[in-house]
């Protein structure tokens, strides 16, 4: 399967990521892991003897645009390695082997033992918040802690579903830059401006949603968890879920989380893309829950 839908729209998104990392505003490096399901892309930044902490972006966007308010920060504390999805709009190459059968913690046990890693701290945005507790629950003992920002547990395939179909439909299948604004508008809250301000960071999103081919992140399923199964989270993880999320801040996933005692906080005046609304919030909260 391709990832791209045309050899140019690969390109536009490929240059235009190189154009987000520039500003970062700190020092980075790129590198390719092997993993089972392929080369993993990752960026890293920090001190390599700091705590290393893994970022995970979301289902349709990289780690270039995803962490571009955040990093700078963080790799004062951590040392920080921010991984392109396999299978996502990013530079990680994906195998045939990927296609045919996926595992998220077998991918990630892969890329912890080649970075050799043995104990980590995890923070991802929405399907990345998915990763940090599921890998949390699968391998605890490999996880210091986690934080999960736009993230929620759901309890069936089909809140999962339709939570995703009310926030991007229909604006995402007609991907005109003016959709893209809406789309926008519609899952942020009211600081929307450190994207629209920000043209490089807008064109990269309308790149992602024009020419990226989001079948190939189809691989990576959601798993549906009991009640039962969730303790290991408690003390280790924390959800911070945007004041008008539509994705996470609803009566029923703020019950689930509060009837297994899980810790979250609600984030004012941010929506879905938390850690580019209210970056300095998010940036301390997860400084401070880490630490």
């Amino acid at each position: 399967m391709e990832r791209y839908k045309h050899p140019l729209g690969k390109q536009l998104i490929y240059d235009s990521y190189e154009l987000l990392l520039d500003s970062w505003g700190t020092k980075y490096e790129e590198r390719d892991v092997d993993t089972t399901y392929g080369l993993t892309h990752v960026i890293t930044a920090g001190d390599p003897q700091s705590p290393p902490l893994l970022l995970f972006h979301g289902t349709a966007d990289n780690s270039a645009m995803m962490w571009i308010y955040n990093v700078k920060v963080l790799s004062e504390k951590f040392y920080i390695i921010a991984v392109d999805a396999i299978g996502g709009s990013g530079k990680s190459e994906p195998n045939t082997h990927y296609y045919k059968s996926f595992n998220q913690v077998t991918w990630i046990d892969d890329l912890l033992s080649n970075l050799q890693i043995h104990a980590v701290n995890i923070c991802g945005v929405s399907y990345g918040a998915y990763l940090a507790y599921h890998y949390t629950m699968k391998r605890p003992m490999n996880v210091d802690k986690a934080v999960c920002l736009a993230g929620r547990i759901p309890s069936s395939q089909f809140e999962v579903i339709t939570k995703m179909m009310a926030a991007f439909f229909p604006e995402a299948l007609f991907p005109s830059e003016r959709n893209c604004k809406k789309l926008l508008r519609k899952l942020s809250g009211t600081n929307f401006s450190t994207f629209e301000d920000n043209d490089v960071l807008m064109k990269h999103w309308y790149y992602l949603l024009k020419h990226f081919n989001n079948k190939s992140m189809m691989q990576h399923k959601i798993e549906i968890n009991a009640d039962t199964e969730l303790s290991v989270l408690k003390d280790k993880v924390l959800f911070l879920i945007g004041q008008y999320d539509r994705l996470t801040n609803y009566p029923k996933a703020i019950k689930r989380l509060e009837d297994n005692k899980l810790n979250y906080k609600i984030i004012n005046n941010a929506g879905h893309a938390i850690n580019h609304e209210q970056a300095d919030v998010i940036n301390k909260e997860i400084i401070e829950f880490l630490a």
